[in-house]
């Protein structure tokens, strides 16, 4: 357990975002990873990085909720704009002892908060994408993600670790190994204009006309595995069905099925929290347009987990997600949100790019 830690930290500090003498490097979290927040702090100083730890406790997030004003749900503190503005590296390590803390929130209050919130993510993102800011996202298993995904919590570890390759003896090749993989899409992609997915959930077209598909290598996330770009805003015609529940803000909505025209969510329904699903869609003017595109490529992800971090990278599966899009793709959508949804393209799923099969049954086809 120890030894996978190390080379989680490893891989997070020294491959992920690459810390380098002098760098302000936060360290977001909660108490319950403190054996991988010990072991990043000690490998940033080793890199001469100035590593910031700021730890949430359990039940804050809910109690912020329950308790603020208005006028406190839409302030930034100085904290937050410091990490997202000024450091060089971010590292958010999630750690959760209660998945479903926010579920008796009341919607609008989130929606209050991420409005607050959207410039400085906007500003968060610039730095993304322009390498100002160097950023990961991963997680530490905990007994309730464990839960959530329906393992015990010794399977879970070996489920993490394993899809950070930090079973392995050299996990970062692993990556690097990774990354050449999915160059090779990404150059095919490269150029192309139109897409269309089909297959027995989807009939979906869009254009990624002057787009660039990023190679996501764990550099943004720890897992990763995904090809991933911005369609053209007013691409999106046609329809698709997600064959996962699509989770956010504590809640578990079930069987979505969204229809396009225009590039605009004009039809919205699920089987479940389907009055949730479109007081989000309708959160703001770019809530109901696509701010990403991507192909899922981790073959060691082969479970649904109810947790997107790993998820979203299951290979042989794509997802959209509603709102932001990454500038770095060139999208131009500007939201509050950015709500991934998971499809899975193993039972006869089809991407065709300009008349050309690139895809099939959850396999690349060139």
């Amino acid at each position: 357990m120890e030894l996978r830690v190390e080379r989680l930290a490893q891989v997070l500090v020294e491959y992920s975002v690459n810390v380098q003498p002098g760098d302000r490097v936060a360290i977001l979290s909660e108490p319950a990873a403190a054996p991988l927040i010990e072991a990043v702090y000690e490998r940033v100083l080793a890199r001469g990085g100035h590593p910031l730890p700021l730890i949430s406790l359990p039940g804050l997030d809910e109690r912020f909720y329950r308790l603020a004003s208005d006028e406190q749900l839409a302030a930034v503190d100085p904290f937050r704009r410091f990490v997202y503005e000024e450091c060089d590296a971010l590292i958010r390590i999630l750690a959760a002892t209660n998945t479903r803390e926010l579920s008796g929130i009341d919607p609008s209050r989130q929606v209050l908060r991420s409005k607050a919130l959207a410039p400085l993510m906007q500003r968060y993102m610039q730095r993304g994408a322009t390498g100002e800011l160097k950023w990961n996202g991963t997680l530490f298993p905990t007994p309730a993600f464990a839960q959530e995904a329906e393992m015990s919590l010794y399977d879970y570890e070996a489920f993490v670790y394993g899809a950070c390759f930090c079973d392995r003896e050299d996990p970062i090749a692993e990556w690097q190994r990774i990354h050449r993989e999915q160059e090779r899409v990404v150059q095919w992609l490269r150029g192309r204009s139109r897409v269309r997915v089909v297959g027995p959930n989807a009939d979906l077209t869009l254009s990624i006309a002057g787009r660039t598909f990023i190679n996501s290598d764990g550099h943004h996330n720890m897992p990763s595995g995904e090809v991933f770009t911005g369609p053209v805003e007013d691409s999106a015609n046609g329809w698709i069905r997600f064959t996962y529940p699509a989770i956010t803000g504590g809640r578990v909505v079930e069987g979505i099925e969204l229809r396009f025209e225009g590039g605009k969510v004009v039809g919205a329904k699920a089987k479940k929290n389907e009055a949730y699903l479109v007081q989000v869609l309708d959160t703001d003017a770019g809530s109901r347009f696509l701010g990403e595109f991507a192909i899922g490529t981790n073959d060691g992800i082969q479970r649904f987990t109810k947790n997107i971090l790993f998820d979203e990278k299951i290979g042989g599966s794509i997802h959209l997600a509603v709102g932001n899009g990454y500038p770095e793709t060139g999208s131009t959508n500007h939201s509050a949100i950015h709500w991934d949804m998971i499809c899975d393209m193993r039972d006869g799923g089809e991407i065709w790019v300009d008349d050309e099969i690139l895809y099939r049954n959850g396999a690349f086809m060139i």
